[in-house]
């Protein structure tokens, strides 16, 4: 695990005992860029073979997968044991669920309005709706549609299941209880199991390094199949949409989430600066799932405690969906518009309130925000469900941006909660500041 150095050791080096820099080309957020480039000029240069590279992303997103649900259970229990009582535990879940409810609406709202003041979606003929309709949409009735479904499906029906299905919040569930569970047991049975699982938390980190090395393959794959298999056409007739959406996530990101870091006293840039290597690997991979383990591991150094990071982080992930959020309710003008479906403004308001409950279903990985989006649209029953194929085409591309929405949206919640509930050390956030910045000067 990353320990934090000392005041000490941040002062130069006597020359002799300078490390020798290390070239560019190891730098895995250099080597992801890359990738990335070379992914869009083969998508573009041969779409048909780079249709074909959709395996290599798969496989890098299936192998992070795989360690993502035992790593929440082991982070969430270790800190529930740590924290010694429920009351500090209580504390944090709350002001934490707090926050996500208020975020998540704001970010709702701040699509809705751009979608109406950007007009997206207008003028789109009949013949550019056909072309566009190509493949399928994802089934809706993988989501649930029912306040009542969202409730049960949280609660686990099987120990192993939930595991085996990637299902977060009922691992989280299962990892409060179980992390209960440890702490009415004597100190002399619970150290053991404490160590013992520290220790396979430990092995589980090193298991996501070695899949990290990876991550350049796998961005070249998903970036290549992502501009093959969609083609100019599409990106050109939707362009609009595409470049809108971008430009209101970056509003969102540096007014509505810079403002919430200013109110409570946390400096935005220098923590994207901070996750930017994260940031890097989201933006190649289209999947904040394959970033949750680096963050879990990372945003301790950061100055917030481990326990608020384990609790807060993993249930973000399903709460706290800045990006899922805006994509949801601009999708919803975009269909309005497109199919001249008129939604006043009490419509758009209980649409709004339909959102709040989908939108907590969307999934981690690539395509989770989609199939959200069609669950909502088809619990609207006024929206046509043929518009879906034409979100689709272009989904892809806007998923990168919905993804490092959300992970940037998480790592703020994290921090905010921590602070708020007194999880937070600033000596820790100097210090880890302070690395970052002599790491810089002598790459420089």
């Amino acid at each position: 695990m990353t320990t934090v150095s000392s005041p000490a050791d941040l002062h130069p080096p006597p020359a002799s005992a300078v490390k020798p820099r290390k070239s560019i080309w190891t730098n895995l957020g250099f080597q992801i860029v890359v990738a990335m480039v070379l992914g869009a000029a083969i998508g573009f240069l041969f779409p048909s073979f780079a249709a074909q590279l959709k395996i290599l992303g798969d496989i890098f997103l299936r192998l992070i997968k795989t360690a993502v649900a035992p790593l929440v259970f082991l982070c969430v229990v270790v800190g529930v044991t740590s924290a010694g009582d429920f009351k500090r535990i209580g504390k944090v879940g709350l002001i934490a669920m707090l926050y996500f409810e208020v975020v998540s609406t704001i970010a709702l709202a701040v699509g809705l309005l751009a979608g109406n003041l950007l007009g997206v979606g207008q003028g789109m003929a009949e013949t550019t709706k056909a072309t566009l309709a190509q493949g399928k949409a994802p089934s809706a009735a993988a989501a649930p549609h029912s306040t009542l479904d969202f409730i049960l499906n949280v609660f686990p029906d099987n120990f192993i299941g939930a595991f085996a299905r990637g299902e977060l919040l009922q691992v989280l569930v299962i990892a409060l209880i179980f992390g209960a569970a440890l702490l009415h047991l004597p100190p002399e049975k619970r150290q053991p199991i404490e160590r013992g699982l520290n220790a396979i938390s430990d092995a589980f980190f090193e298991f996501i390094h070695l899949i990290m090395w990876c991550a350049p393959i796998g961005t070249f794959g998903a970036v290549a199949f992502a501009v093959g298999s969609s083609g100019t056409s599409v990106l050109l007739s939707l362009i609009y949409l595409v470049l809108s959406f971008y430009a209101v996530v970056i509003l969102f990101i540096v007014v509505v989430l810079g403002a919430i870091s200013a109110l409570f006293k946390v400096n935005l840039f220098r923590l994207l600066a901070f996750i930017k290597e994260e940031i890097t690997i989201v933006l190649g991979t289209a999947s904040s799932e394959s970033v949750l383990p680096r963050l879990l591991e990372k945003l301790p150094t950061y100055g917030c405690s481990r326990q608020s990071v384990g609790l807060v982080l993993p249930t973000g992930y399903a709460f706290n969906l800045d990006g899922t959020s805006i994509y949801m309710s601009m999708g919803v003008i975009f269909l309005a518009n497109a199919y001249h479906v008129p939604l006043d403004l009490g419509q758009q308001l209980g649409i709004l309130a339909i959102m709040l409950l989908t939108s907590k279903g969307a999934a981690t990985v690539s395509g989770g925000s989609f199939v959200v989006f069609a669950a909502t649209v088809a619990a609207t029953g006024v929206l046509p469900l043929e518009g879906l194929p034409i979100l689709f085409g272009v989904y892809r591309f806007m998923s990168i941006a919905i993804a490092t929405t959300n992970v940037i949206g998480n790592s703020v919640a994290t921090v905010i909660t921590a602070k708020l509930a007194g999880e937070f050390d600033e000596a820790v956030a100097r210090d880890a500041l302070a690395r970052m910045r002599a790491e810089k000067g002598l790459a420089a």
